[in-house]
């Protein structure tokens, strides 16, 4: 008996220590969660897609003015879905190879529209985003002419995530006039595609003051900054608004290092008159299935371009900004035939290097 009792005394008090140990263990385990959770680690845990849908829906109508921002995926349900997976936060380490994780990585652009200013560079990448396969970066990164210094791996942490088989794009027009920056994007890849949408110098020189004017309305007249003497007729090309549309000078630049097959010239004007035309050509460039078609237009009569119908769901349709189809200022006639005389040379010199002509004369 006295046996028996000892066993069953030793065998409670083994319980015991047994509950304590699992009560212990168990508070280890939480208190390092807690830990963990409190420092932020469990931010990178993935949450459901449908927890992000608002967020998503939120996007999918453009923002007034320049620098707006949209995602439209006017394709499959599987489509969504990756455009869900692939609007992720933008948390990297900085190494300048693509991170890749569950919702895709964090690539180098394949693609960048590199030019010109107020040619339609906007209306194209807002365009191309209905596509379910390009990913692009709202803002204009400026990397290649302002922020080199900053390094590659802080270019690719702005960009989007992507999935397989998705093209990863950005636009900056003033690349194309940057003497720096076809070496530099060679450096990245001398595989990039570049898309420059060009327009008649004129009236690009003209659109250029303007959105200055409304800037600065003390501006000078355009006359009086197109030329350095308005009696001999001797063109300014040292004002930006007319040196950007010399555009046979600056695409010499690009063919050091590009070949022509490189490069896709986009014509202003068409994308205006027939933009699904135009985007067929560059959904072909790109390699891209042909799925932004002449359904998903409209004119507006109001601003003077094309618009975007207004997708599912959607109470407007998308249309550019406000800043977007300006009233020109009255310029003298003399003043635009003489700067006409002076883009003719180098209008005919573009048309010969690219083999198109934009019948700007």
């Amino acid at each position: 008996m006295g046996c028996s009792k000892w066993r069953a005394a030793f065998n409670f008090g083994h319980l015991k220590v047994q509950s304590k140990l699992s009560v212990f263990f168990t508070m280890i385990i939480l208190f390092t969660y807690l830990f963990y959770c409190l420092n932020g680690y469990c931010d990178s845990l993935p949450r459901p897609i449908y927890d992000r849908q608002s967020s998503y829906q939120s996007k999918m109508v453009l923002k007034d003015g320049e620098e707006g921002s949209t995602q439209q995926h006017n394709a499959s349900q599987v489509s969504f879905v990756r455009g869900q997976l692939s609007d992720l936060s933008n948390r990297d380490a900085s190494s300048n190879i693509s991170i890749a994780n569950t919702f895709g990585s964090k690539k180098f652009p394949q693609a960048i529209i590199i030019g010109v200013k107020k040619g339609g560079t906007r209306a194209l990448l807002e365009f191309l985003r209905i596509h379910p396969d390009v990913r692009a970066v709202g803002a204009e990164p400026h990397f290649f002419d302002r922020f080199y210094d900053k390094g590659l791996a802080w270019y690719r942490n702005l960009m989007p995530r992507t999935l397989e088989g998705q093209i990863t794009m950005e636009k900056t027009p003033s690349y194309f006039i940057t003497k720096e920056a076809p070496r530099s994007v060679f450096s990245m890849s001398r595989h990039t595609k570049l898309i420059v949408v060009v327009r008649d110098p004129v009236t690009r020189a003209v659109s250029d003051y303007t959105q200055t004017l409304t800037k600065s309305p003390g501006l000078p007249s355009f006359q009086n900054l197109a030329f350095r003497n308005a009696t001999t007729g001797l063109i300014d090309t040292s004002w930006s608004a007319v040196r950007i549309g010399i555009y046979a000078k600056h695409l010499e630049n690009w063919l050091h290092f590009f070949p022509l097959s490189s490069l896709l010239f986009v014509s202003g004007e068409r994308l205006v008159t027939d933009p699904a035309g135009e985007m067929g050509r560059v959904q072909d460039f790109l390699g891209l299935k042909r799925v932004v078609t002449d359904k998903h237009f409209y004119f507006n009569q109001t601003k003077g371009f094309p618009c975007l119908k207004k997708p599912e769901g959607s109470s407007r349709p998308r249309c550019l900004g406000k800043s977007k189809g300006r009233p020109h200022p009255q310029i003298p006639s003399e003043v635009l035939l003489r700067l006409r005389d002076f883009y003719r040379p180098f209008n005919l010199k573009f048309y010969q290097m690219t083999g198109h002509d934009f019948g700007w004369d």
